[in-house]
């Protein structure tokens, strides 16, 4: 049961955030693409847009699909955790801590997953348990 819990956990979590990063490398599901993405980066003060955009796409697409197969888990959900961190600085924060406000409550809310997922491992249906 726990395994499959895991499973649920990470697919949707994991799915998630490779659609978010699909919206920045690619500009699928109505995402803007790398230099649409690039040029919000920079008005808020993340230079060279562009490649912050591809950097955050790449961790957020390829790290989404790694935890959601429950490969790598640990260093995966750290690295997603980190652009939680600076979502939470350079873009929730000044809004508070609720969602409805566009704040933190859901970044808090994905680092907790994230991170509970790192301390406690992938289960038993994942990639992890495989190579083990």
């Amino acid at each position: 049961m726990v395994g499959t819990g895991l499973l649920i956990i990470r697919l949707v979590v994991g799915l998630i955030f490779a659609a978010h990063g699909a919206q920045k490398l690619f500009g699928w599901f109505g995402g803007y693409g790398p230099k649409g993405t690039g040029g919000w980066m920079e008005s808020i003060g993340i230079k060279p847009g562009v490649a912050a955009a591809v950097m955050a796409g790449l961790v957020e697409f390829v790290g989404g699909i790694a935890f959601a197969a429950g490969l790598f888990t640990p260093v995966v959900a750290v690295l997603l955790a980190l652009t939680m961190i600076v979502a939470m600085v350079k873009v929730h924060g000044p809004n508070g801590f609720w969602a409805t406000a566009n704040g933190v409550e859901l970044n808090v809310i994905l680092m907790a997953v994230l991170i509970g997922v790192a301390f406690t491992g992938a289960g038993a249906y994942s990639i992890d348990a495989l190579i083990q």
